[in-house]
């Protein structure tokens, strides 16, 4: 046939003979099942597993294909073959565009002999081009889950119903204006998500999804939804935010077992008020109370742009022509002008720790905020996106200035940046304008004077030290050329603290940069103010220094004797062709360029302390921070009432952007596998402004019941920033260079309570679990287990947030009553039963430990979670992957 032929041309591009398909057996076809998604070349790999292994193939009952590859069509015409298939998941989004956004796959229909996959109960087509649902579909008759998220529908077929054994659906990010009739018919559904699509109305025929426990209908256009919703008596959560609605019916509040309903992000200007005293009720973001604008007043004046504040577990929002405003939960704000983007733009956005690895600071510059990504990258608004950026205030750092700074792919560039404070929490924000999207933080550096040269020449001053300038004499340059200056004033005390001589003097440190790599045609010349107590009536002349400085601080050269130095009652001046750092000393000292070299290194400095900490209530939680000396009294009063612990390290010095790592020891070790563990030590990264702090679960394999356990936690350096002099490098050398300080940890002597048996406590059994999947990592029932561990008195609001009811919690607390870790249990785990096959049950989990205020837990569900996804990756390694997909994987992390 000519698919056979296809598929023969393959092989034999591809220099394969008849042994090719064994040879990719054992790394491909395990059992039932098929995970070829992971591969670059997975169609290919599909279509000669079938040539050379039929027998077997036919018989995959679970199978996973790129809907990136390119000879996804071929393939597809061989799927109807495979009778006993159960799961068939065939999803784009394995591959990037230029910016890192997700590409959509390639698929636009499927061929109609699938719909004779008596067997199939699991479809997933999301990240395709699909713009109507395939008929074959309606033909599956065991199918229980479809997933058609991320396509392009704009409507579902009208006899969609036929799907009678239907339990979950997900068509969220479409472009779904209306649904049909039939929807109704679902009798079974159970969990139904339609967000961010383009519904206006519902029909009322909703209200016969008798069994449904989710409704997600959030990011739509819905004005108001029918009074049919009452009849839900098994809804759970029911989302809908981020819609147009005006009215709601007061019988939700009477569902049963409803325990969310978000409302927030809509235009309600009034809801029943059994609605709005009901505890699971969200209603920020709305205009409550306030009075409907006048009619005779004009459209234009009286319309206000939407404003949406969205709550910590969310992650995108939707901007319409219209424009809008912006409130993340973190602080941040935005503000989107009528017409910015011309059609609907859905807009991604996440903050991350920094990274040195790819965060640069220049020198003296100051990490004030985390970073902020937001997507998607390269696209252009038509008008300017104004960004507000909450950020520490610097209040030690005089005479510098807070920029937002932005990563363009290739290397970070500073924005025009208005400093801002908001009159009630009197944070500081920094405020500037977009017209693309990447990645955003906030820095303080030198105040940074700048101009530009022009052929018949200029002045430039210093606004930190206005007895600075520099002139630019006519003819000085062929072309205009930027030029940028900058001043780091030096005190007398830090002078005199390395070189040990009061006598010792220096003028405040220019750096002077500019756009061209040709020297000036003219002499430019530079005027600096005489070092403190030094004036033109007792200058000793043999004891002015004039120093000049590589960009980079790692030389000093004294060129007293080849500039000619002029003096008036309080300059020197001096010219020069070329740019750099320049610094005039005063001073005895014969070798001037090493003692300048210290004392450039030392302002760059940070002088901080350890501190480790133990909370009181559950001393297996450390909490370790690198603190500057000057912050260290504020930060333990704050922590004294809930935590306890030796007195701080030593003090030692750091620079910013510096790497050290936090190592357990003797008897303890960290509970469990983190992604920021580096050999068994827990990396850090100093940034003097921001809080260095990680709070972890220590463990020990010590036998506790007997005895405490007496540890430490010893603290040692890492790599240091690039731009790190070579000296002090150097210095860092050697056997205990590395070490910095170590502090004490006690863990107490353990008290019964959970039983030695891991399945069973005095009666309770564990049923196994496997929530999520190999890719995004599992939530297995020892993970559950020590999530317990930390719930304590929280368990009922935690209940609450993950969707138990209020009759649910009344229950489990009966029948555990006086045992709370029995109560913990219960509650965990009957949410866990109840939600085994929701693919995004761990996402809700995170989600409803930071609605509950406990980051901590959700940090730890993260942490397992990122240690599932590199076990997998490494897994994929094992199995030959590796050399196959590591120019992918550079790409993408370059991205």
């Amino acid at each position: 046939t000519q698919k056979m032929a296809e598929l023969l041309g393959l092989r034999d591009e591809c220099g394969e003979g008849a042994s090719g398909a064994p040879a990719l057996d054992s790394s491909c076809l395990a059992d039932n099942r098929l995970n070829l998604d992971v591969y670059p070349d997975g169609c290919r790999r599909f279509l000669q597993l079938f040539e050379g292994r039929r027998g077997e193939v036919v018989q995959v009952e679970f199978l996973r294909l790129s809907s990136n590859d390119r000879l996804l069509g071929t393939t597809l015409g061989i799927l109807p073959h495979l009778k006993h298939l159960k799961s068939l998941v065939l999803k784009g989004g394995h591959a990037r565009d230029e910016f890192g956004s997700c590409q959509h796959g390639s698929l636009t229909s499927l061929p109609p002999d699938v719909g004779n996959l008596r067997c199939l109960t699991h479809l997933d087509l999301s990240f395709n081009s699909l713009s109507t649902l395939p008929s074959c579909i309606l033909h599956l008759p065991s199918l229980r889950v479809l997933l058609v998220s991320h396509n392009s529908l704009v409507a579902l077929p009208e006899d969609f119903g036929s799907l009678s054994k239907l339990t979950f659906f997900s068509a969220m990010k479409n472009q779904l204006k209306d649904l049909p009739q039939s929807i109704g018919e679902l009798a079974v559904l159970q969990d139904l998500d339609l967000s961010e699509n383009a519904l206006e109305f519902l029909p009322k025929e909703v209200g016969n999804l008798h069994n449904c426990t989710e409704l997600d209908l959030s990011g739509n256009r819905l004005s108001s939804i029918p009074d049919s919703l009452a009849n839900l008596k098994s809804l759970r959560r029911l989302h809908l935010h981020s819609n147009l609605l005006v009215t709601v019916p007061a019988s939700l509040a009477s569902l049963p077992n409803l325990s969310r309903l978000d409302l927030q992000n809509n235009c309600l200007r009034a809801v029943p008020p059994e609605i709005q005293t009901s505890p699971f009720v969200r209603l920020r973001g709305n205009p409550l109370g306030e009075a409907e604008p006048s009619l005779q007043a004009d459209e234009s004046s009286t319309r206000e742009l939407r404003r949406l504040f969205l709550a910590s577990g969310e992650d995108s929002f939707t901007v319409t022509s219209e424009g809008c405003k912006v409130v993340l939960a973190c602080g941040i704000h935005f503000y989107f002008p009528p017409g910015a983007a011309s059609d609907p733009l859905r807009i991604y956005f996440r903050t991350l720790a920094p990274d040195s690895q790819w965060v640069k600071l220049r020198h003296h510059d100051v990490l004030l905020s985390g970073v902020l990504e937001l997507q998607p990258h390269g696209v252009k608004f038509q008008q300017e996106v104004q960004i507000w950026m909450p950020y520490v205030s610097p209040q030690t750092l005089q005479q510098r200035e807070v920029v937002v700074r932005t990563f363009s792919g290739q290397s970070w560039s500073d924005l025009r940046t208005k400093v801002e404070q908001k009159r009630k929490s009197k944070k500081h924000v920094a405020h500037c304008s977009v017209l693309h999207f990447s990645w955003f933080l906030v820095v303080s550096r030198l105040v940074q004077n700048e101009c530009k040269v022009p052929t018949e020449g200029t002045m430039l001053f210093s606004s930190v030290d206005p007895n600075i300038k520099v002139t630019f004499p006519p003819g000085v340059t062929e072309e205009t050329r930027s030029v940028k200056l900058q001043v780091l004033p030096v005190s007398a005390e830090e002078i005199e603290e390395v070189t040990a001589d009061a006598g010792c003097r220096a003028s405040p440190l220019l750096c002077l940069s500019q756009d061209s790599l040709v020297d000036f045609l003219r002499p430019v010349r530079i005027q600096l103010p005489l070092p403190p107590g030094v004036t033109g009536l007792n200058l000793d002349r043999s004891r002015l220094r004039l120093l000049h400085g590589d960009l980079e601080g790692r030389t000093w050269d004294d060129i007293t004797s080849q500039v000619v130095l002029e003096f008036t009652h309080l300059y020197a001046v001096f010219e020069v062709t070329h740019f750099s750092w320049y610094w005039l000393w005063y001073t005895t000292k014969t070798y001037v360029g090493g003692i300048a070299k210290k004392v450039y290194e030392r302002l760059r400095m940070y002088q901080v302390n350890f501190i480790a900490l133990q909370r009181k209530k559950d001393p297996e939680q450390v909490l370790l921070q690198c603190v500057p000396k000057h912050k260290v009294d504020p930060v333990l009063k704050k922590l004294q009432d809930r935590y306890r612990g030796p007195e701080p390290s030593d003090m030692v010095e750091m620079f910013e952007g510096e790497q050290f790592f936090a190592a357990f020891e003797r008897g303890i070790s960290i509970d469990m596998d983190r992604p920021d563990c580096v050999d068994g030590r827990l990396s850090f990264i100093f940034y003097s402004h921001l809080k260095n702090m990680k709070e972890i679960y220590v463990t020990s394999p010590v036998d506790r019941k007997g005895q405490a356990v007496k540890g430490q936690v010893s603290f040692y350096r890492g790599a240091v920033p690039e731009s790190v002099p070579e000296d002090a490098s150097r210095r860092r050398k050697g056997p205990d260079s590395l070490w910095l300080a170590t502090l004490p940890i006690k863990l107490p002597r353990l008290k019964p309570r959970w039983g030695e048996n891991p399945g069973s406590m005095n009666g309770f059994s564990f049923p196994p679990l496997n929530l999520g999947n190999a890719e995004t990592g599992y939530l297995t029932q020892a993970n559950l287990l020590s999530i317990a561990r930390r719930v304590g008195a929280d368990w009922q609001t935690i209940g609450l947030n993950l969707g138990l009811t209020y009759q649910q919690i009344e229950r489990i607390g009966y029948n555990n009553r006086e045992d709370l870790d029995k109560q913990i249990l219960d509650m965990l785990f009957s949410w866990a039963q109840q939600n085994l096959e929701d693919p995004d049950c761990v996402s809700k989990l995170i989600t409803a430990m930071k609605d509950s205020g406990r980051q901590d837990i959700a940090d730890e569900v993260e942490t397992i979670i990122e240690l599932g996804r590199q076990k997998y990756r490494e897994s994929i390694r094992r199995v030959g992957l590796e050399q196959e997909s590591s120019t992918e994987d550079s790409a993408i992390a370059m991205m």
